[in-house]
């Protein structure tokens, strides 16, 4: 397609996913058009057209992908457990997809979407955006320097305090349907770890539901083993009152710690979306250390880039460039946090 004729895009689902961490990329890079949205809760509906008032919003998923054939890419921001059939459907019309972690609940459905995609000659790309998180950006950064050595141990946390149960995809569907903090925030600290270590295998796990009336795991830990020698520690949680340092990175130089988390989600939810005054931008009083011992110097956290996932998608569609995410690291997940649900359930006679 011409460089010059915008990307025309539709949206399935309009969640925190949808209304959060899709729309506001494609409003404001000028290489895409928002022409459609599906949603059938009526006060999204309402929310997606007064935040977008040149999209058309349609009550279903059926009802977008049954238009398709006229869009160039579509969004799935669903619940995983709808990604293979949506996908499938939108590829088959001669749309791109874009698909937001979690990928899919088996290796076997991603294999389906990744074969449809390279017939179809279809974007396939799985928003990790986590990758350009400020902090992640950083701890790219000091091990590409040599600045740590090298690493022996990557500690990744992402926890927070879920509350009570609630009526959401999230917390109402099991694990078989891709549901869980494992395929939820685990997606994203399995990729990080991925691509900054090679592959792995897992050597220990421990998934639990804590929460009163949970039907999948919200508390995790898994330990994985790379091929390089890394060993990489995840922690995921949607019951920690307090949580860990975001990043612990232990070398034979140096080590490097920062807590809290990157700071474009808080901005995307209030509608400072890419281009306000501080997106990206981590303070001063937030950034990492590294050092020794009580030898500890601040390093800059490199800026958030969420944007630069949806530059490589119109670069992907329009240039021929490859996907921002290549699906076969998604893959890739999806196979390590399968194995870990196995091995967790075997350790504790499931």
């Amino acid at each position: 397609m011409s460089t010059t004729t915008p990307i025309r895009a539709g949206i399935i689902g309009f969640g925190l996913s949808g209304r959060v961490f899709h729309a506001p990329f494609l409003a404001t890079n000028p290489a895409f058009r928002l022409d459609l949205i599906a949603t059938g809760n009526a006060d999204r509906a309402a929310e997606a057209r007064a935040q977008h008032p040149g999209a058309e919003v349609v009550g279903s998923p059926e009802a977008l992908l049954a238009r398709a054939g006229d869009l160039d890419l579509v969004v799935l921001a669903s619940p995983a457990h709808t990604h293979l059939e949506q996908g499938l459907a939108a590829l088959e019309a001669g749309a791109g997809i874009v698909i937001d972690k979690p990928f899919v609940p088996t290796v076997v459905d991603a294999k389906k979407l990744i074969a449809k995609a390279e017939e179809t000659g279809k974007l396939l790309a799985v928003f990790q955006n986590r990758r350009w998180d400020g902090d992640f950006r950083t701890v790219q950064r000091l091990i590409a320097e040599g600045r740590l050595g090298d690493i022996h141990r990557f500690e990744s946390t992402f926890e927070r305090w879920g509350g009570p149960m609630r009526d959401r995809w999230q917390d109402t569907t099991t694990v078989a349907q891709g549901a869980g903090i494992t395929y939820d925030l685990g997606s994203h600290l399995v990729d990080q770890a991925l691509h900054l270590f090679g592959p792995a295998t897992v050597e220990h796990a421990e998934l639990f539901s804590v929460r009163d009336g949970s039907v999948s795991d919200d508390d995790a830990f898994i330990s994985l083993v790379h091929g390089s020698g890394v060993r990489t520690h995840l922690t995921m949680s949607r019951a920690a009152g307090q949580a860990g340092p975001r990043f612990r990175v232990l070398g034979s130089e140096s080590a490097y710690s920062v807590y809290g988390l990157d700071n474009q989600e808080p901005f995307l939810k209030e509608r400072r979306w890419p281009g306000s005054e501080g997106y990206g931008v981590t303070p001063e009083a937030e950034w990492g250390t590294i050092g020794t011992g009580d030898e500890l110097t601040p390093v800059p956290t490199e800026p958030g880039d969420y944007p630069a996932f949806y530059a490589g998608v119109a670069a992907s569609i329009l240039e021929g460039a490859p996907s921002p995410v290549d699906p076969r690291d998604a893959l890739e997940v999806v196979r390590i946090i399968e194995r870990a649900h196995a091995l967790s359930a075997a350790a504790s006679g499931q």
